[in-house]
């Protein structure tokens, strides 16, 4: 069975990817479907026989690597930590597959489109299984490389390979850490294999790595280097800048990136590494500053984006700031609460948007929508649902998970738990005004493009179902798991796959604060909703003098805080002038000038200046003769021969 779940959406991919010519596409999209949605029925049997009947496993594949002290199995990996992770990505993914079916039957290559959505979803599957680190660095390329299909997989356009492109690029800086945090690990305990460096975390305390002259206190830099990947993976501050060009791809591309594959790997994987991280305080430090600032940053962007896809996409940059803020607090199991809450609502979201993109005949500019409510009421219905649950609504999925996280920061020993609390209530309020502002501009209010408003319609009935299901899931995951992630039975579901130190005693501590402190988030919430309705209901021309008034914070904002820009000037114009250097003067003038090229060039120059003188005149050889006699007697009578 569990070879199953990670293997039938490869068989799918083959299929799809090799005879998708021969069998047509609608046959394409039924085999890659049904084969995930069987994977989805074997995840979620395996979620309750692995999470609550305490049957954990590991099938041995085959041997893989044996090379010197270098040993690697291939072997699937199957705890409650990696349960979780099998319901996640199945079930969003089989849903996205199905939605897709109606969102891009009019696209003539289909097949090739559903072959890389199960191609990306077994890159997933063997990066949660995985049972080692490298085993682990295959899945994580892999999700790379799909996404890099995905994101550009209308090729056509100039701007979705430039964005998947930098999508490659920006994951390879982070992947290059990983690459190093991976090679450390085997240095300091001998192995990449997860039970025997697990085994071995305990001896690296006190022990260092010397780089540079200087000794690095050994946790501290293997975890730091490993969340280096993480940041690039899960589009965390200094390298998030992949993550809103990535909505060039399809919106169901979209909603598998966003909700439950490519962004989540990162968090996932410090879960994993718990026995490292909790190591070095350090590295917990970096973590929850790095993700209380991403949860704050992101949020301050998407208050002013105009494009429904990118609102969301910052959305999910900042969501994933909240689940490093736990990581950072020691509340892994937190975290990872919150990773399944947001993959229904983030998923229902991104879905959402392409239903109401389908029925615009693909118009993504909020100020050119208005009054929809009328035109897709179940669109409208699910997106309310999801706006409920990111804000934080009571007794939604988001209420329980997001509030958590900030309990977590608020009564952690972190050195940033201040300021990580601090950050996410901020974000809190944050979150409830633009996901508002997305709900009142898009379905809300006067019809700004009167023909595609129209001609504007429900969704048909094979996008409707997965936003039903996820809707469902958004409202009820939070208070069904609640207990098993965040109260007295979390020791028992991640008895064996998350591990927490002696002195960590966050899951307690976290329910010992302050009432005010508990109800700050739903207050944050509360607040941001009344100033959206403020804005774009009740005054709907405030924003725009707000904006006139404010013209630097709101071009500060809507360019993205220019780290486009900034980036632009520090990496790719030096970089471009180097490459231009190099082409110019190193290529050409040096390596042509002086060697085989240039050498040819000179011979060639040589022989056209020799040739000149065979004129096949006698006149001019009778005097070149006379010459030469005149010059060798000249010579004689000089030398004294």
């Amino acid at each position: 069975m569990y070879q199953a779940i990670v293997f039938l959406p490869l068989a799918g991919f083959l299929i799809a990817a090799l005879f998708g010519r021969a069998i047509g596409a609608r046959a394409s999209e039924v085999v890659t479907t049904t084969f995930l949605f069987i994977a989805c029925l074997f995840a979620w049997i395996t979620f309750v026989s692995v999470g609550f009947d305490d049957h954990d496993a590991r099938v041995h594949l085959f041997e893989w690597m044996d090379v010197g002290g270098l040993k690697v199995d291939w072997a699937l990996r199957i705890d409650s930590l990696t349960a979780v992770m099998l319901i996640v990505v199945t079930t969003v993914s089989s849903l996205v597959h199905l939605y897709s079916m109606g969102y891009m039957h009019e696209d003539p290559s289909r097949q090739r489109f559903f072959s890389y959505l199960s191609l990306f979803t077994f890159a997933m599957l063997m990066l949660v299984t995985a049972d080692n680190l490298v085993q682990l660095f295959f899945g994580w390329e892999g999700v790379g490389l799909a996404s890099y299909l995905l994101i550009g997989f209308w090729y056509e356009k100039p701007s979705a390979n430039a964005a998947a492109m930098k999508a490659f690029v920006v994951n390879r800086v982070g992947d290059f850490g990983f690459m190093l945090g991976i090679f450390a690990t085997f240095v300091m305990t001998g192995s990449v294999a997860f039970d025997q460096v697990f085994a071995a975390a305990p001896s690296l305390v006190g022990k260092t790595i010397n780089f540079l002259g200087h000794h690095w206190d050994a946790p501290t830099v293997i975890a730091l280097l490993l969340f280096v990947g993480a940041m690039g993976k899960s589009a965390q501050l200094l390298l998030h800048t992949w993550l809103p060009d990535a909505m060039e791809g399809p919106t169901p591309v979209s909603a598998l990136i966003h909700a439950a594959t490519m962004v989540t790997a990162g968090v996932f994987m410090v879960a994993r590494m718990s026995p490292i991280f909790e190591l070095s305080q350090t590295a917990l430090d970096v973590v929850m500053l790095i993700g209380a600032t991403t949860a704050f940053f992101a949020a301050t962007i998407a208050l002013v984006q105009n494009d429904i896809k990118k609102v969301i996409a910052y959305s999910t940059c900042s969501q994933l700031g909240y689940m490093f803020t736990a990581m950072g607090a020691g509340a892994y199991s937190v975290g990872m609460f919150h990773l399944l809450t947001h993959a229904c609502f983030k998923a229902l979201l991104f879905l959402c948007a392409g239903s109401v993109i389908n029925a615009m005949h693909h118009e993504q500019d909020m100020r050119h929508m208005g009054g929809l409510y009328k035109k897709v009421p179940f669109t409208y219905a699910m997106m309310l649902i999801g706006t409920l649950a990111i804000t934080g609504f009571p007794f939604t999925a988001g209420y329980y998970s997001k509030d958590a996280i900030i309990e977590s920061a608020y009564a952690s020993h972190n050195a940033f738990a201040l300021y990580g609390w601090a950050m996410t209530v901020l974000a809190a309020a944050l979150t409830s005004f633009y996901s508002w502002r997305l709900v009142f501009m898009t379905f809300h209010g006067k019809p700004h493009d009167q023909h595609h408003y129209d001609h504007a319609h429900e969704s048909p009935l094979v996008m409707t179902i997965p936003l039903g299901v996820l809707g469902a899931g958004s409202l009820i995951a939070g208070f069904a798991l609640y207990n098993e992630f965040v109260g007295e039975g979390v020791g028992e579901f991640f008895r064996k796959s998350i591990f927490m130190g002696a002195e960590n005693h966050i899951l307690h501590a976290m329910h010992q604060i302050p009432e005010l402190i508990v109800l700050a988030p739903t207050a944050m919430m509360v607040v941001g909703f009344l100033i959206a309705y403020w804005f774009y209901v009740a005054n709907p021309r405030l924003p725009v003098a707000l904006a006139n008034a404010l013209p630097g914070l709101y071009k500060f904002l809507l360019n993205k805080w220019y780290f486009d820009e900034l980036y632009d000037a520090l990496f790719v114009k030096p970089a471009m002038r180097l490459g231009r250097l190099l082409w110019k003067q190193g290529d050409g003038t040096i390596i042509d000038g002086f060697g085989p090229d240039g050498v040819s060039a000179r011979v060639l120059d040589v022989t056209g200046r020799v040739v000149r003188l065979q004129t096949g005149y006698l006149y001019h050889y009778a005097f070149v003769m006379l010459i030469g006699v005149a010059a060798l007697l000249t010579w004689f009578m000089f030398s004294g021969v």
